[in-house]
């Protein structure tokens, strides 16, 4: 599954050429005009209330972003899917910590969505007949 290993490693090597050109362009942004940048940051985190520049400002276009950025984007290099097929059965962590893929993450919910359903169903019927009772 995915693509043979000389595409691959074409690919991969593009991708580390956009990231590497992505984080360059970025840091010396953030050194000529920082002023412009943290506008255009803020701007863009404007509807997030947890964010904050003096926080995130440090990490971003640093070495850790480089090698976040690219390995996400390796990892998606491998994903595929077509037209009223499957989607990739990507991993997702729980807030609790557990890592499970998506599907499975989707059955627990989906299970977890028909009991609070069904025990909401019951417990209106419970209190209608009460009510309605003469």
């Amino acid at each position: 599954m995915g693509l043979p290993q000389p595409a691959l490693g074409l690919k991969r090597l593009w991708v580390l050429l956009q990231v590497a050109l992505h984080v360059a362009v970025g840091k010396v942004l953030l050194v000529l005009c920082p002023g412009r940048v943290k506008q255009h940051i803020l701007a863009m985190n404007k509807n997030n209330p947890h964010f904050s520049y003096d926080n995130w400002a440090p990490t971003l276009y640093s070495i850790q972003y480089f090698w976040f950025l690219l390995k996400v984007r390796w990892q998606r290099l491998e994903d595929k899917t077509e037209q009223g097929g499957l989607a990739p059965n990507c991993p997702v962590v729980h807030l609790s910590g557990r890592w499970c893929n998506i599907w499975d993450f989707m059955q627990v919910d989906a299970k977890a969505q028909r009991g609070k359903l069904l025990a909401q169903t019951a417990s209106f019927s419970r209190a209608r007949t009460r009510t309605c009772a003469f």
